[in-house]
């Protein structure tokens, strides 16, 4: 279950599991050898509501920190039964599969400006932008055939799929953070359909 979750969720819960896992090796394995009484009449209620508090704690960190894993599982699904063809409901629209992707909402003059601002051609061949940069793939053909979602994708998640014979972590992941949302579809409008 651990792996199914955010690295953050991970975290919480597993902090809280080894907070109740050292309680109990403290009260069953080193407390005992020096207090043998342990927890004895004065201490047995102050144990009992320690106790109580870390079960329930531990069962509502559970509650709290798994409920990413049905959140991804639910998408999964969907995006499983979008896949096949069918149509599926999600947050109040339908999609199919077979209907073409979106075209791009950007301004694509305003995207190969900005392609050329960024400093997208030192790294990218692009015919469209007259640029020939070797270290990252050559858009010409690493984009022949691509939908709007996937270049999208490739510019605000540019590690999710690498292309082949390049390595993780050369492209920028800010983007995301420095470009404007108008900025990055106009960007996927200029990649998809170049001006």
């Amino acid at each position: 279950m651990l792996l199914g979750l955010s690295t953050g969720h991970a975290i919480g819960l597993g902090l809280i599991a080894a907070a109740f896992v050292v309680f109990s090796l403290l009260c069953a394995l080193v407390i005992p050898k020096r207090w043998p009484q342990f927890p004895g009449e004065r201490g047995l209620r102050w144990f009992i509501v320690v106790t109580v508090v870390l079960c329930i704690g531990t069962l509502a960190a559970v509650e709290v920190f798994a409920k990413e894993a049905e959140e991804e599982t639910a998408q999964a699904e969907t995006t499983a039964t979008t896949s096949t063809g069918t149509t599926s409901t999600s947050t109040g629209t339908t999609t199919n599969a077979a209907q073409p992707p979106a075209p791009a909402q950007g301004d694509s003059a305003a995207g190969k400006q900005l392609f050329a601002a960024q400093g997208c051609g030192g790294c990218h061949a692009f015919e469209a932008a007259g640029s020939n940069g070797a270290i990252g793939p050559n858009l010409d053909d690493a984009l022949q055939g691509k939908d709007t979602e996937f270049v999208h994708e490739s510019i605000v998640d540019p590690n999710k799929e690498i292309a082949s014979g390049y390595q993780a972590n050369i492209m920028p992941a800010n983007f995301v953070q420095t470009l404007t949302p108008k900025q990055i579809d106009d960007l996927v409008a200029f990649l998809t359909k170049p001006s």
